[in-house]
C-alpha cells in the first residue's frame, strides 16, 4: 500500500490499556490558558519515567467552553486509577490554581469520577462557596487576585496508550517537518493527545534491555546510525526516523489520530516509509494495524 508514493507497511501499532481524564483549562485570555494547561501537563511524556502521561488535546473557543471563557482541552493519564487521581489533584492543584485568572472543568462523560473539586476546596481555608455553572457544581476558592473555580469531580475512564507510527525520511529534518505535519493534524481530532516533546519521540524504545535493570532501552533496529551494525527495519535509503506516540479516550479515537497523523506526514517530499512499533504482544492487547486505517 501507498500514499502519495510513500510505503504504508504491512504492520502493526501494539497499544495497551490506561486510565484517562480529560479536563478543560479556561482562563480570561487565550494566552493564559495556555499557559495553565502547558504548566499542568509537564514532565509527563511516559508512565516509564514520568509520574503520568499527559499533554493538550485541543483548544476549546469561548463559544464552546463551559464559562464562556477561551479554554484548552488537556489530558491526564495513568495505568493505576489511585495514581491518577493523585496526579489530576496535584496537576491541578499546583498548576492550575496558582494560574492566573484560571478555572478547572471535567471534559469526560464518564460512570467514575474522582473528588478532586470538594477535595480541593479546602484551601480556601473556611472562605470557599459553591456555584452553579451551565449546570456544573462548581467549587469557589478565594484567592489573591480573585476566585479559583474547579469543578466539583473529575471524570476518569479506561482509555487506549501506545498507538503509534514511524515516520523514515531520506533524512532527519525531513522526519522532523512530516512529524511537526502529522501533529498538527492529531490536534484536529478530539480525545487524543501526543504526550511527547512537540508531540515527536525522537527515542523511540522497546520493551526490555541487555540490561537487567532497564524495563525499556532504545529499539536499535529502528536507529538510523545502526544500520550497519544491528538487524536493521529500516530502509537502506531512509537517514531520519521520528516516532508519534497517541493516547486517547478509546481505540477509535486512536485510530482516528493514526489516520490522520499518516496521512498528513505522506504529503512531505521525503518521506519513504511508514511503520509502526509493536513487540509480539508483550506490551498490549490494542493491535492497530496500519494498512487497515485506510
Amino acid at each position: 500500500m501507498e500514499i502519495n508514493g510513500v510505503k504504508i507497511q504491512d504492520t502493526f501499532a501494539e497499544g495497551f490499556g490506561i486510565k484517562v481524564s480529560r479536563l478543560i483549562i479556561t482562563a480570561a485570555t487565550k494566552h493564559l490558558a495556555k499557559i495553565a494547561a502547558t504548566e499542568a501537563t509537564g514532565f509527563a511524556t511516559s508512565v516509564i519515567g514520568c509520574p503520568a502521561e499527559a499533554g493538550i488535546d485541543q483548544y476549546v473557543p469561548p463559544t464552546e467552553s463551559p464559562d464562556g471563557r477561551p479554554g484548552y482541552a488537556i489530558m491526564i493519564c495513568h495505568m493505576s486509577k489511585k495514581a491518577l487521581g493523585g496526579q489530576i489533584m496535584d496537576r491541578i492543584g499546583q498548576c492550575v490554581l496558582t494560574a492566573p485568572t484560571a478555572a478547572a472543568f471535567n471534559a469526560l462523560d464518564s460512570e467514575e469520577a474522582f473528588p478532586t473539586g470538594k477535595q480541593l476546596k479546602f484551601f480556601g481555608d473556611g472562605f470557599e462557596t459553591e456555584k452553579d455553572v451551565n449546570g456544573k457544581k462548581m467549587h469557589v476558592i478565594p484567592i489573591m487576585s480573585g476566585e479559583f473555580l474547579v469543578e466539583d469531580e473529575m471524570g476518569w475512564k479506561d482509555g487506549v496508550a501506545g498507538g503509534n507510527f514511524f515516520i523514515m525520511g531520506d533524512s532527519q529534518m525531513t522526519s522532523i517537518v512530516a512529524a511537526e505535519a502529522a501533529v498538527d493534524a492529531i490536534h484536529a481530532v478530539a480525545g487524543v493527545i501526543t504526550p511527547f516533546s512537540g508531540g515527536m519521540v525522537a527515542s523511540g524504545s522497546k520493551t526490555g534491555s541487555k540490561y537487567s535493570f532497564m524495563s525499556a532501552s532504545t529499539n536499535e533496529k529502528e536507529c538510523v546510525t545502526l544500520k550497519d551494525q544491528v538487524e536493521t527495519e529500516l530502509p537502506e535509503n531512509v537517514f531520519g526516523n521520528m516516532e508519534i506516540v497517541i493516547d486517547g479516550v478509546d481505540e477509535e479515537s486512536v485510530k482516528a489520530a493514526m489516520k490522520a497523523g499518516i496521512e498528513a506526514a505522506c504529503q512531505v517530499p521525503g518521506v519513504i516509509e511508514i511503520g509502526a512499533g509493536n513487540y509480539g504482544g508483550s506490551l498490549g492487547p490494542y493491535q492497530i494495524h496500519l494498512q487497515d486505517l485506510f
